[in-house]
């Protein structure tokens, strides 16, 4: 079962440096992650930063975007006052420990990036037949065990072709073959 941990968010949405002077603008910086490379919300700081080198007198917003795989909690984080990252120890999708969190919104609502604990960037080498998503269903176990109202599950970004069948063994489900046996974890399980 996964371990839990709690803490406040990090993550900030600052507001702008320096007050708007004469000439400047209201500028929204929104990008998605770079895939691989850097994540959308230490991507909207660097563009920032690299803005306001240049045009000191602008108010910048840092609205980083997400399309439901990496990054997606960092965005929620920055868009709803009072999240609150709640980390927690789940396998990844070749069975090493992620260290990684769920998001607690204030209303209740729990959020669980697929990306954040079964993702394709977590996996040194790709493994279609034998990654899985058991650390995805512990992460919304955990969450389901704090006692959230409501989920939002985020499911892009897999490392894993085992259609979710690791989430729904974590969550309480039995897959059988059709001689009675267990379905073996991965996508390999279920060919």
């Amino acid at each position: 079962m996964a371990r839990q941990h709690h803490r406040r968010s990090p993550v900030s949405n600052p507001p702008s440096r320096t007050p708007a002077r004469a000439g400047g603008r209201a500028v929204v910086i929104a990008p998605d992650s770079f895939k691989g490379t850097i994540g959308a919300s230490d991507a909207a700081r660097r563009i920032a930063a690299g803005w306001a080198s240049v045009r000191p007198q602008d108010r910048l917003r840092l609205l980083p975007m997400a399309d439901g795989g990496e990054g997606t909690l960092d965005a929620f984080e920055l868009a709803v006052p009072g999240a609150t990252r709640m980390p927690v120890t789940v396998p990844g999708p070749d069975d090493r420990p992620v260290d990684t969190h769920w998001l607690l919104l204030p209303d209740g609502t729990g959020v669980v990036e697929l990306a954040a604990t079964s993702g394709i960037t977590l996996l040194d080498r790709l493994r279609p037949l034998d990654a899985h998503t058991l650390g995805f269903g512990q992460a919304i176990a955990a969450a389901l065990d704090h006692g959230v109202t409501r989920l939002l599950l985020a499911i892009g970004g897999s490392g894993s072709t085992d259609g979710g069948s690791g989430m729904l063994r974590a969550l309480g489900a039995v897959l059988l073959d059709s001689a009675g046996r267990p379905v073996p974890p991965g996508g390999r399980g279920l060919a």
